[in-house]
């Protein structure tokens, strides 16, 4: 045996004992698909808005009143040297807060096409994840104004995190018209 063969048949031999020992690999399990999203709370109830239409999440700034606006809009804030109007999706709903406490409000920042908005919501619970095949079409206890703007839900935990579509909401004549004349 020359002195190359040498070192070759012995890993050689040493390949073919490991495999001859190894354990069976484990068996794939099938990958569960994910959607993904923003969690909020409003009014005591879970959302979830589609990761691609929120831009940024802020706690709420210091902002300017606007005389001559509808209640919903609370003024606006300059955001590294942008104006950010800020709306109050409770007011403009017209539901309850779940929580008095300001500290804990959040702005879902939005910025789609021409309007660049923030929506200022009772708090935010980060990035959640759901298997797609939790999604369910219709979702209850959602109130009726925000209805238009709820796309099915995810389950989880025996709960519903209902779809919040921004993008919806961003383009709705109620939202866009905030003169109070």
């Amino acid at each position: 045996m020359s002195a190359q063969a040498a070192p070759f048949a012995v890993l050689t031999d040493i390949a073919r004992r490991s495999r001859s020992m190894a354990a069976g690999l484990p068996e794939q399990e099938e990958a569960v698909e994910l959607w993904n999203g923003i969690g909020f709370i409003l009014a005591g109830e879970h959302y979830v808005a589609p990761m691609g239409e929120v831009t940024e999440i802020l706690h709420v700034p210091r902002f300017t009143h606007i005389p001559g606006v509808r209640p919903f809009l609370l003024g606006a804030a300059n955001v590294r040297g942008r104006l950010l109007p800020l709306v109050d999706l409770a007011n403009f709903f017209d539901i309850p807060r779940s929580s008095r406490n300001a500290r804990e409000r959040r702005v879902l920042v939005v910025e789609q096409g021409d309007v660049f908005s923030g929506l200022v919501v009772d708090t935010v619970l980060g990035m959640q994840y759901f298997a797609k095949d939790s999604f369910r079409a219709s979702t209850n206890g959602v109130p009726e104004n925000v209805q238009p703007f709820v796309n099915g839900g995810y389950e989880r935990n025996d709960e519903i995190w209902k779809v919040f579509s921004a993008a919806t909401l961003v383009e709705d004549e109620r939202f866009l018209d905030v003169a109070q004349w």
